[in-house]
């Protein structure tokens, strides 16, 4: 007889690949250090394979652990997405949705036509905005669900979906990043990926101005395409024909950046929680949200 996978299971093993440890995977899915790994030694006995191997104190995954993930993500988005697809079958209404453009050219347009396939009476509307504009449009209730970034999860009034690594970016075809003092293209001053990419550069003692400031994504994007400057971008807004650079290239590592929901006091109705359950399965690489301090 074949072997049935759990989904809480997959959901732990997820937690522990992307936060690297047993201790911490349990405090975000809620579970003693015991329960976690007698869940992750129950799941190598549905697998058939060993997915951890020690490396000293530690655990690591091994190459069959490596290539469950993609798999562990594909289950529990499918699974989500039904159980989404079911309860919000009868929804009714409209739902204002917000999110910054680094996100709502690449991301949010594929996420929404799925959405609108599963629910096709709820209509969403979206607007495009900084995320320090977003946060203020939820708070006042004009906006209902939005995404926001951050580097500062502290500093988050919402639940964490989404964890990315900030890289510094250049183009492929030209050399921005050799100038004796570099072009930054970044954000507006209140933008806290600009503050995190300046303060990186002081601290090596890399010399930079800022030549290029916008809020917009696109704009950034054809600043560094063009070779007029080098920008900060999260993993998923790396458009083709940009490089990465690391500390060989003189550039330090930036942190993680943060992708939080946040939802106005008013917005709890059953059709809110259908997009929220959606957005989550469909870009959220948290296993359970986090709730942010």
């Amino acid at each position: 007889m074949a072997q049935v996978l759990d989904i809480d299971q997959l959901r732990t093993f997820l937690a522990i690949a992307e936060l690297g440890s047993f201790t911490k995977a349990g405090e975000t899915v809620h579970k003693t250090q015991s329960a976690v790994s007698m869940q992750m030694r129950r799941l190598e006995e549905r697998v058939g394979k060993p997915i951890f191997a020690k490396d000293g104190r530690q655990s690591r995954l091994t190459e069959d652990g490596l290539r469950l993930v993609e798999y562990a993500r594909r289950m529990i988005l499918l699974n989500d997405e039904t159980l989404s697809a079911f309860n919000a079958a009868q929804d009714v209404g409209v739902v204002k949705f917000g999110a910054p453009d680094d996100y709502a050219d690449r991301l949010i347009p594929q996420v929404l036509a799925a959405f609108n396939h599963l629910n096709p009476s709820i209509e969403v509307i979206v607007e495009c905005n900084a995320s320090y504009l977003l946060r203020e449009r939820v708070r006042e209730g004009s906006i209902d669900v939005a995404i926001i970034t951050s580097g500062d999860a502290s500093d988050v009034p919402g639940e964490i979906i989404r964890r990315e690594q900030l890289y510094w970016v250049t183009s492929s075809r030209h050399c921005a990043h050799t100038a004796e003092v570099v072009r930054l293209a970044l954000g507006p001053a209140n933008c806290c990926w600009r503050r995190m990419s300046m303060d990186a550069l002081d601290r090596v003692g890399r010399r930079y101005t800022v030549s290029y400031t916008s809020p917009s994504a696109a704009a950034l994007v054809g600043a560094v395409q063009a070779g007029l400057a080098v920008s900060v971008f999260p993993e998923s807004a790396i458009r083709e024909g940009m490089r990465i650079l690391d500390d060989r290239d003189g550039f330090p590592a930036l942190p993680y950046c943060d992708i939080a929901m946040l939802r106005s006091d008013h917005a709890r109705l059953p059709m809110h929680d259908a997009l929220c359950n959606h957005v989550i399965a469909a870009i959220g690489n948290v296993s359970t949200p986090i709730a942010a301090e």
